[in-house]
């Protein structure tokens, strides 16, 4: 070791010992200051959540707002809602109003506000910009939003021409460059094409975690308490890397394709 790294080390150790040692009093204090600074943000930040609830407009205007308006033009931009995007979407909501006090009475407001902005596809690039001023600096945010709306695209039968046109368009205004937004969607279509494309019976029961003499209404339960289990939360998402959306996304794609398997091959031997 140099003599300038020894003089370093020892200046460090000089202050570490004045500092936590000497002055342990003043070290607790500080950690205290810093503890009953952050619940006292997180109070704050829950308060002002909680007020979004109280009023349709107050949600809306928040990013919350803006980012439930988007999910509805993705979900409806090739026409229909399909039954697997009504059922995450469904989820989201579930998730979302977990947050606040009044559950039912935000979930209702979430609704609504989706059940509109499905019926509106001239605005969606409106929203986009102004989600985009509300996000502030945040890139990570942007990431997670777009990539969440990718994957609802993309968890039926991947991404049709009229949902990319959507989420380009959303992409570009949320200042996510063409480039990142390719490299998303391609995550996604070689997860897609790592998965076995020809899952045989018995895998597809295995995957569900049922038999093969179970009735359909019971399958059925099954499936979708896994797809509630392991779907990509918007929520969760916030505290993880995009990795997370990715291996939820590909386990929620997974159990999809084991119930269509089974539910296919109970049919033929019904009929």
């Amino acid at each position: 070791m140099n003599l300038k790294k020894l003089i370093f080390l020892a200046i460090f150790l000089v202050f570490f010992y004045y500092v936590f040692i000497v002055n342990i009093f003043l070290t607790l204090s500080i950690v205290l200051a810093l503890y009953i600074a952050f619940k006292l943000y997180k109070y704050n930040a829950r308060r002002k959540l909680n007020k979004l609830a109280g009023s349709k407009e107050l949600f809306k205007a928040s990013h919350l707002g803006h980012f439930i308006a988007l999910v509805a033009k993705v979900a409806k931009a090739d026409g229909t809602v399909q039954k697997l995007e009504a059922q995450l979407i469904g989820m989201m909501f579930d998730d979302i109003s977990k947050v606040f006090d009044e559950k039912e009475k935000a979930r209702a407001i979430m609704k609504e506000i989706f059940n509109e902005e499905k019926e509106n596809n001239n605005n969606t690039k409106e929203i986009a910009l102004e989600l985009n001023a509300l996000l502030g600096r945040s890139i990570l945010k942007r990431r997670q939003f777009i990539s969440f709306l990718i994957q609802l695209a993309f968890v039926d039968n991947g991404i049709s021409k009229e949902e990319d046109i959507v989420l380009r368009d959303i992409a570009t205004a949320l200042n996510i460059a063409p480039a990142d937004y390719d490299a998303i969607v391609n995550k996604f279509e070689n997860m897609k094409n790592n998965q076995t494309q020809t899952m045989s019976p018995t895998e597809a029961y295995k995957v569900l975690g049922v038999n093969e003499n179970d009735d359909m209404s019971i399958i059925k339960n099954k499936y979708r308490k896994l797809v509630r289990k392991y779907h990509p939360d918007i929520i969760s998402s916030q505290d993880k890397d995009e990795s997370y959306m990715e291996e939820a996304t590909a386990k929620t794609q997974e159990i999809n394709q084991a119930y269509q398997i089974i539910k296919e091959m109970k049919k033929k031997r019904e009929s």
